[in-house]
């Protein structure tokens, strides 16, 4: 609310300009990212409030939207209603999950021909605020693969929070366990496959099952026993039976990336064997890590050399196309049409989105501006309302936070 206040005007207008609308809080999908993680350590996000109006008409700057990146496949729901409010499938994919209130306006839009000079602007919209829920549909970004016991199970369980079974026999993983990983700058999602079988590729165990799995997969991360494990194979013709039955199942699975690796290298004579499966990688082309999950030796740079190799495939893969840009605009269920009911209290509670809003945008400690809301309210029809319901002068009436006797015109 302000008034032209200069030399040689006396009787300067009203001049206050209107304030800028909030920001709004908006996820955005990024193929880039591959894990929620992010959200489990801060779950409270709030975007920039708008600046107020001021004199000569200078309108407040609106306030600056925050981007919270996901990833695709990201399902967005009410906490309280557990309605699903958006699918980002596709990368650029938005939901706007809390709008930002409009800016109140100055006291020059309330300029009549009998009010010259209105001494009262209104107050800002106040923002949107809601509980979400964030699910992923859940696409492993790197699979650990192998035969039975050797080690995949206690790999995952060390560089995750995955806790999955582990023995000391074979076939104890009969379902994929997924764990998110958090590697230096990036994060992605290990599967640990259990074991796979010679004949895998033909169906025999639960191969083709298992096989599936690892086609989703943009990284094979290959995982041998360098001690020979239970049955005592030599890890280098490992390697092979377990690349013959992938090449078996489908011929891309070759083409895949992949990062051999030799667990168990604190056990007695693994050295040994490992400088075979080193050989055998360089040979390739392919990267070789010699660690322990149990001492954790050489764990940390294999994480992050998955972390930086997943990151790298990401970038390079073609994003696919949409027909158009999405953006879906969350919408809570809200009373849109007028009515009046009673209260608890014996009273009468007015609802309707468009009544409210006025409410709560009317400064209630001027006399002037509760007037002009008074007279709004009677030209939206809440008199008219309220007289059928049966309210009669002196009731108290209740709009959104605000409580007031009611007085019908004319009483």
């Amino acid at each position: 609310m302000s008034f032209r206040r200069e030399k040689h005007v006396p009787k300067g207008g009203p001049d206050g300009g209107d304030g800028g609308r909030g920001g709004s809080v908006i996820l955005e999908a990024d193929r880039s990212l591959s894990t929620l993680l992010d959200f489990h350590y801060k779950r409270h996000f709030k975007a920039t409030r708008g600046t107020h109006g001021m004199g000569s008409k200078m309108d407040g700057a609106t306030g600056g939207d925050l981007i919270l990146r996901v990833p695709l496949g990201t399902i967005v729901k009410d906490d309280e209603t557990g309605r699903v409010v958006a699918d980002l499938t596709h990368p650029g994919d938005r939901a706007v999950v809390a709008r930002g209130g409009s800016g109140g306006r100055g006291n020059t839009h309330f300029v009549t021909p009998t009010r010259r000079a209105p001494s009262f602007a209104e107050l800002g919209e106040p923002a949107e605020e809601h509980w979400i829920s964030l699910e992923l549909k859940l696409l492993a970004d790197a699979a650990l693969v192998g035969f039975p016991s050797v080690g995949k199970s206690s790999l995952i369980a060390h560089m995750s929070a995955a806790r999955p079974k582990i023995a000391d026999y074979p076939f104890t993983t009969l379902i994929p366990n997924l764990g998110v990983v958090s590697a230096g700058e990036h994060s992605f999602v290990v599967a640990d496959v259990p074991g796979l079988i010679e004949g895998a590729s033909t169906g025999a165990g639960l191969g083709h099952a298992f096989l599936r799995h690892i086609e989703r997969t943009a990284l094979i991360l290959h995982v041998v026993d360098l001690t020979g494990g239970y049955d005592e194979r030599e890890p280098v013709e490992g390697i092979g039976l377990i690349d013959a039955e992938l090449a078996a199942h489908a011929k891309e699975l070759t083409r895949r990336p992949r990062i051999i690796v030799g667990n168990k290298i604190d056990v007695e004579g693994a050295r040994e064997a490992s400088e075979l499966v080193a050989a055998y990688a360089e040979e390739r082309e392919l990267l070789y890590f010699a660690v322990s999950a149990v001492t954790g030796e050489g764990m940390e740079a294999l994480t992050l050399a998955v972390g930086d190799m997943v990151h790298a495939i990401r970038v390079a893969a073609p994003a696919p196309q949409a027909d158009h840009e999405v953006v879906y605009a969350y919408a809570p269920p809200q009373d849109e049409d007028l009515r009046v009911v009673r209260s608890e209290s014996g009273g009468w509670e007015v609802i309707g989105r468009h009544v409210l809003r006025m409410v709560i945008m009317t400064d209630m400690n001027n006399d002037e501006a509760v007037a002009h809301l008074q007279r709004r309210l009677r030209k939206s029809g809440v008199e008219e309302a309220l007289l059928r319901a049966g309210a009669v002068e002196g009731d108290e009436v209740t709009i959104g936070p605000v409580a007031f006797d009611f007085e019908p015109e004319g009483a």
